[in-house]
């Protein structure tokens, strides 16, 4: 199936390689079909070739249901999966260098954790979307200081040319809050991955998102 453009998706998911429950497959059909446009697997600790043979499951899922896949931080595990977009932090591999490695075609996003960071995301050569958080602090990145919402309010004053995400403690029953900040994408874990019913949780998501603020 065709994939979107890069412009048209609004919801990000991060997700582990769900091994302790041993439904990736099925877990990943009921959230793209649910209304993910990009998904991620971000687990740490993994070795090269266990991250890999994930990635096949994701590349499978994604090219049946049109939807874009994403490799965490690792221009090097890019290189051999091939996926549709490499995100990269602060510290990782800078952004000239993954452009050098990986080509033109592959989507680079970025993170940011402050005004200045996010200015100069929206600017950055190479660069085609950030991602701005966390909003709230989050288990899944311990002690991280969050900015909150005047990070949000001054990406969305930016008049960016390139996408941008919320991210951070995002959930169903704050995403109202998070999208009066300005906020028309946003990055989501656990609100879909505990979720009881993830696709019903993915669909809800979109529709929100689509919809814009209540």
């Amino acid at each position: 199936m065709p994939r979107p453009s890069l412009s048209d998706a609004r919801l990000y998911l991060c997700t582990d390689g769900r091994r302790e429950r041993g439904d990736l497959a099925e877990f990943l059909d009921v959230v793209l079909a649910g209304g993910v446009d990009i998904v991620q697997l971000r687990e740490k600790g993994l070795e090269a070739r266990e991250e890999l043979e994930l990635l096949e499951v994701f590349r499978d899922a994604c090219d049946r249901h049109g939807k874009l896949l994403a490799v965490n931080d690792r221009a090097d595990i890019a290189y051999a999966a091939r996926p549709d977009v490499l995100h990269l932090g602060q510290d990782d591999l800078p952004v000239t260098v993954a452009r050098e490695m990986l080509g033109d075609d592959i989507v680079i996003g970025r993170s940011t954790h402050s005004v200045a960071e996010a200015s100069a995301a929206a600017v950055e050569e190479g660069v085609d979307y950030y991602c701005c958080g966390p909003i709230w602090p989050t288990p899944t990145k311990p002690g991280r200081h969050a900015p909150g919402p005047p990070l949000l309010r001054h990406a969305a004053s930016l008049g960016a040319d390139r996408p941008w995400f919320g991210i951070g403690g995002i959930d169903l029953a704050n995403l109202d809050e998070v999208m009066s900040y300005g906020v028309r994408r946003v990055v989501v874990v656990r609100a879909i991955t505990d979720a009881e019913d993830p696709g019903a949780a993915a669909a809800e998501f979109a529709k929100r998102l689509t919809d814009g603020p209540g």
